[in-house]
């Protein structure tokens, strides 16, 4: 799967906390300047810059994490070449609860980590791209329903493409679920919504 797509992102550092703007999977012989698709999870995960450089403030190569791989699958069954990953917020942190705790803190108060913030109007505008399918895949815990709550609206709602939990508002479920018949079902049902639009 890695020799057929190439990966990238923009890392940065705050404050001794470590993040990430966006990133980029684009197939190797992909002719597009823009992508053809977004995807808008809850933050990054265990991906990290190759160049081992976490305050490069430029777009480097990277390494993709278990999550990627499963965008991968979709774009390549569904025909797209050219995915950029957003993020709810832009902290890096592989452990969920670890980053639910980051949420509540004081220290999130301080740096504008989501690119929904109104702060970031402009980081927003250069990196997403509205007149393409965006898929929305953050993940159910009610602690990202402050930062979906901001994300939701400067989304195109006819473009949105993801599987929504009934009982909570702005909940869309994670494409890397922990039993692995449940990431094939993720997969196999963003494939019918976007074959369906």
């Amino acid at each position: 799967m890695t020799t057929e797509f190439k990966v990238s992102g923009y890392f940065y550092e705050i404050s001794g906390f470590k993040f990430r703007k966006f990133l980029d999977i684009k197939e190797n012989d992909s002719k597009l300047a823009m992508p053809d698709l977004m995807v808008v999870m809850m933050n990054p995960g265990s991906s990290y810059p190759l160049n081992g450089n976490d305050d490069s403030r430029a777009e480097v190569a990277a390494a993709p994490d278990r999550t990627q791989y499963q965008i991968m699958t979709v774009m390549g069954r569904a025909g797209f070449t050219y995915a950029r990953i957003l993020n709810l917020s832009d902290k890096r942190e592989s452990n969920s609860n670890t980053f639910y705790k980051f949420l509540k803190s004081e220290e999130s108060k301080k740096v504008p980590h989501s690119i929904f913030d109104k702060s970031r109007s402009k980081d927003f505008e250069n990196l997403f791209i509205d007149t393409t399918p965006v898929i929305c895949a953050w993940g159910v815990n009610s602690c990202l329903c402050g930062l979906a709550s901001m994300a939701i609206p400067r989304l195109h709602q006819d473009n949105i493409i993801g599987i929504k939990k009934r009982s909570l508002e702005y909940a869309y479920y994670h494409p890397l679920p922990r039993v692995h018949q449940k990431q094939i079902d993720w997969a196999n049902r963003i494939l019918q919504q976007i074959t369906s639009k």
